[in-house]
């Protein structure tokens, strides 16, 4: 019975050792598509946040973060494996989060930036998004799932009915914001218009030409989360510590942007390869009360009711709590 109560005993501690193993030493994420929306991911990065959470819990964590961007690679990159946390839109993250219901079961892990996109243009003709004509093509982050490929359906259905909601998605093609904002400084003839977040915007309206022609707040009638994290419920379930430590150090970014605005201006310019911007003018863009850092989510059911409404989505939310692992430590939200 000794020998029994001993092998026992044994085969808890061993047990216990695999668990406390358990949480990854390494946490890979990407770092989004760039501009003011991911600036938490590159100050989290620059002041090693995660790393310093993580130890006041007594894992030792690093963070491989990598350089790539744009809803669908983001998307791709949690499912394969080769993400553990991932940044996008509100759309991009519900079409995740509907299809692996069951099968991955992704959910919201936290807001992390409100702002608006700004519709940008040079092109005489366009006055307003209606005045598009066949040959005009939008620069959007991706098709059929940005947020501004989500927006303008909503302003179709708006403008022209149920019957009209997808009567922009042919002029849409996939592009990052970078290569937007080139295409639309050199004059390149076969981009029209560029939908695109701050500074990228307010780079392009440096330009006498360009000018804004409609915002996502003008069709959500208000302000709305821009980018969001999420997770799959195995790697939430599966470390505890690295989730809360990644958590912890988004907050703190926030509290650092809002706190020093020059430097995460520094921050934000160096990501972009230290041309284009002075420091001033970039915190001069992160003084506009439209932009901010939070974990409250923001217009995010507004965009799953509508999204379900055309089919883009078969489950509708009943409210946050479907789509988050802890809405209610967000502040509230909708």
């Amino acid at each position: 019975m000794k020998k029994y109560v001993a092998l026992l005993a044994l085969g808890a501690v061993a047990l216990m050792s695999v668990s406390a193993k358990a949480e990854v030493s390494e946490l890979r994420v990407p770092l989004g598509a760039g501009g003011f929306g991911f600036l938490p991911l590159y100050m989290m990065k620059k002041y090693e946040l995660v790393e310093k959470e993580a130890a006041k819990s007594g894992l030792k964590l690093t963070v491989n973060w990598a350089k790539i961007g744009g809803p669908s690679v983001m998307n791709d990159a949690l499912l394969s494996g080769s993400a553990d946390f991932i940044s996008a839109g509100p759309p991009s993250f519900l079409i995740l989060w509907d299809r692996t219901k069951g099968k991955g079961d992704v959910k919201g892990v936290a807001a992390m930036s409100t702002m608006p996109m700004y519709l940008n243009t040079r092109a005489e003709h366009l006055k307003k998004l209606d005045d598009i004509k066949q040959g005009d093509k939008i620069a959007v982050t991706a098709v059929k799932v940005s947020i501004p490929a989500i927006i303008m359906q909503m302003y179709a259905k708006q403008k022209n009915g149920d019957g009209k909601v997808f009567e922009y998605d042919p002029y849409t093609v996939s592009m990052t914001h970078p290569d937007g904002v080139i295409a639309m400084l050199s004059g390149n003839k076969q981009i029209t218009a560029h939908y695109t977040s701050p500074p990228f915007a307010q780079r392009e309206r440096k330009e006498a030409d360009i000018r804004t022609i409609q915002t996502t707040n003008d069709v959500m009638g208000g302000a709305q989360t821009f980018t969001m994290i999420s997770t799959t419920t195995k790697f939430h379930d599966a470390n505890p510590k690295a989730y809360a430590a990644f958590v912890g150090a988004l907050k703190e970014s926030f509290a650092m942007i809002k706190k020093d605005k020059k430097a995460a201006a520094q921050v934000l310019l160096d990501s972009m390869g230290g041309k284009g911007w002075t420091i001033d003018e970039l915190s001069k863009i992160l003084d506009e009360p439209e932009i901010y850092y939070t974990t409250k989510p923001e217009g995010v059911m507004k965009y799953a009711s509508f999204m379900h409404s055309i089919g883009s989505l078969k489950t509708e939310p009943a409210s946050l709590k479907d789509l988050f692992f802890d809405a209610g430590a967000l502040g509230g939200g909708n």
